[in-house]
């Protein structure tokens, strides 16, 4: 499935009003040196990110940054090093594929490389992704630095609206990232170019979710061939667990949890406590599959007799 990477999104949708703030504060030189962006994942607080930073970034550069399009150019060289990871003035952290959490050597990495002298006067940029995956030892090992940053040091970190410590939290200032369903709608239509209501069922689309998430569930039917335009909610769950879909896709894993929480979320069960009791049991399941790392067969399998089927 293609994958919708923040940075290389040239283009920002929607999240203007948030850029036009950052980007006054940093011309005021008072933009802060601990940031928090949290919000859903998928509404564009990555790509929010990559375009403050290559504003900071590429000024005195040839092919500034276009504030008034709100559009990197290809050309410019900052975008280029940092698409290449060169970029002596930015340094990126996200979970590995492999691992359950940030691994507290990358942080170790990070504060080897902001210890040494800078190339140029320039400030310089840290991004730490899905900060959720952080355990505590990463956290301890990243406190000391957040507390005392650089002048020339920025760091902006992502937050799903999953749980974080508390201790992290406090060193921040925290923005909080949204966009309304009609907002997330447009984005996902000049993400795709076309129109999401032709291709995906409004019962699905009135799950609220995020243009990202949109724009891969459209990806996904697309290049495996779905009709989702007919499908509804329940449809589609059985089509991801009945063709093991999950298991190919880490996008899709991610989608199925997000689905059933929400397909759960709205269900009326408040009239028999029994079904009450049985919707709960789904959504710790879920919680601890995730945390955990526990067996995710067992859990779709066993949702889609109890409750796709029922």
């Amino acid at each position: 499935m293609n994958e919708l990477k923040p940075i290389n999104q040239t283009k920002l949708y929607e999240l203007n009003k948030f850029l036009e703030k950052f980007v006054k504060l940093y011309e005021d030189k008072r933009f802060p040196n601990k940031i928090l962006l949290s919000g859903q994942r998928g509404i564009g607080k990555s790509t929010l990110a990559y375009h403050f930073i290559n504003y900071a970034l590429s000024k005195g550069q040839k092919y500034e940054y276009n504030l008034d399009n709100f559009e990197i150019n290809l050309e410019n060289q900052s975008f280029r090093t940092i698409l290449n990871g060169s970029n002596p003035n930015f340094y990126q952290i996200d979970i590995n594929s492999e691992k359950k959490f940030i691994d507290i050597n990358q942080i170790r990495d990070l504060i080897s490389k902001l210890n040494k002298s800078s190339f140029n006067n320039k400030p310089r940029f840290v991004l730490i992704d899905n900060i959720e995956f952080l355990n505590k030892n990463s956290i301890n090992a990243l406190l000391k630095t957040l507390e005392e940053p650089s002048l020339d040091i920025y760091f902006i970190l992502i937050h799903n609206n999953k749980k974080i410590l508390s201790t992290l939290l406090s060193r921040c200032i925290n923005y909080k990232i949204y966009l309304t369903n009609i907002e997330n709608f447009n984005v996902a239509n000049r993400l795709l170019n076309r129109n999401i209501d032709d291709i995906i069922n409004k019962d699905i689309l009135n799950y609220y979710t995020t243009a990202g998430d949109i724009y891969r569930i459209a990806k996904f039917a697309e290049e495996n061939n779905f009709d989702l335009s007919n499908k509804t909610l329940k449809d589609f769950l059985k089509i991801i667990i009945k063709e093991n879909f999950y298991k190919k896709n880490s996008s899709i894993r991610y989608l199925i949890y997000s689905f059933i929480e929400l397909y759960i979320s709205k269900i009326n069960y408040t009239i028999y406590s029994s079904i009450n009791d049985k919707y709960n049991y789904f959504l710790k399941r879920i919680s601890d599959t995730k945390k955990f790392n526990l067996d995710e067969d067992s859990l779709f399998i066993e949702f889609e007799e109890e409750i796709l089927n029922e």
